[in-house]
């Protein structure tokens, strides 16, 4: 697994019971739907910070795919 996405992984799993903690709602047990939404969100926040990131204004969408490709290490 691509170290970042490991990174974003583990936060998610930390910010999904900081949810539950703070709403108090253990018997809804909806664990699973919230870190799938915290590590969606994480994953969604990383591709607009490395298109934010870019030096290059008015790039193709090859380009862009590209450069988030890199970033998490799927190439």
């Amino acid at each position: 697994m691509n170290e970042r996405i490991r990174e974003l992984l583990l936060q998610a799993m930390s910010q999904s019971f900081n949810r539950i903690d703070r709403d108090g709602d253990m018997d809804k047990m909806y664990i699973p739907n919230v870190f799938a939404e915290e590590f969606a969100e994480l994953i969604v926040r990383e591709c607009i910070n490395v298109i934010g990131e870019s030096r290059e204004s008015r790039q193709t969408a090859m380009y862009y795919r590209h450069r988030i490709a890199e970033h998490f290490g799927i190439l």
